[in-house]
């Protein structure tokens, strides 16, 4: 999740006719966003944790652990973390549907994420991600956003739809439609409690989902830094204490489409 010093990018906003069109191209409307939606059933998921150990995943040993068939993260006031640390699952995923549960100790920084389509960063340290994340936190504040770590910062906001172009400037953000209302979106989200995250990446079009209620929809028309496949991984954010909790991590793959970017 961002830290709290960072600071958004400015935010541009196009004539109607431009974000119209940019919308038609993306083959997204502002008020029903197209993408390919999983079933409910759990049909060709597979499990990414064995709830015993960590085989298949890499991090460090004195953050990460497995207890009561959860993955359990957790640093402390008497050590804390100097920089994000990440735990990465062995394998990589390009389009699929990622769902699982976690749970935020009522307690410490409690900030943390998902990445996904990520790399590791080795010259900034053995388990650095930079990448797609989606957010997750103790207050709500950024629950449910898509934040590029090591990258472009936020790139939507809970409650937005965002299609996302190059620009001389870097990039270009705009902000076509709305997904649900932000503080509905995270209604009765307590620390402590156990809250589901679902996110599907298919092409260019991203989107997460908080115990079933979409929270972000994006399409990242942006060539120069989206990314079409990469590593997962489950976060620790640096700072004061906090502890994050994971189960039932599922993938489920999707078949690969032809994107504007090309092969």
């Amino acid at each position: 999740m961002p830290n709290a010093l960072n600071i958004q990018r400015p935010i541009r906003f196009a004539a109607a006719v431009a974000v119209l069109a940019v919308v038609a191209a993306s083959g997204l409307t502002v008020h029903n966003a197209k993408c390919a939606e999983p079933a409910d059933d759990e049909d060709g998921f597979e499990s990414l944790f064995d709830g015993k150990s960590l085989a298949g995943w890499d991090g460090n040993p004195g953050l990460w652990s497995v207890a009561d068939g959860v993955i359990r993260g957790a640093t402390s006031d008497a050590a804390p973390l100097q920089a994000n640390e990440f735990l990465i699952w062995k394998g990589k995923a390009s389009d699929f549907v990622l769902r699982l549960e976690f749970r935020v100790a009522d307690r410490g920084i409690g900030n943390s994420g998902v990445q996904y389509r990520s790399q590791r960063i080795p010259e900034a340290g053995r388990w650095v991600m930079g990448g797609y994340q989606a957010d997750i936190e103790r207050t709500n504040k950024y629950m449910g956003i898509l934040y590029e770590e090591r990258g472009r910062g936020i790139l939507a906001m809970r409650g937005e739809q965002v299609v996302l172009d190059e620009s001389p400037d870097g990039f270009k953000k705009e902000v076509v439609g709305s997904v649900g209302d932000p503080a509905e979106i995270v209604r009765g989200m307590q620390p402590g409690e156990w809250q589901t995250l679902e996110i599907v990446a298919d092409g260019t079009h991203l989107q997460h989902k908080l115990n079933g209620r979409p929270s972000i929809d994006v399409v990242d028309n942006d060539a120069s830094h989206a990314a079409k496949t990469g590593l997962l991984a489950l976060q620790l954010h640096a700072g004061p204490e906090m502890q994050i909790e994971f189960k039932n991590i599922r993938l489920k793959r999707l078949p690969a489409r032809q994107s504007q970017f090309g092969e």
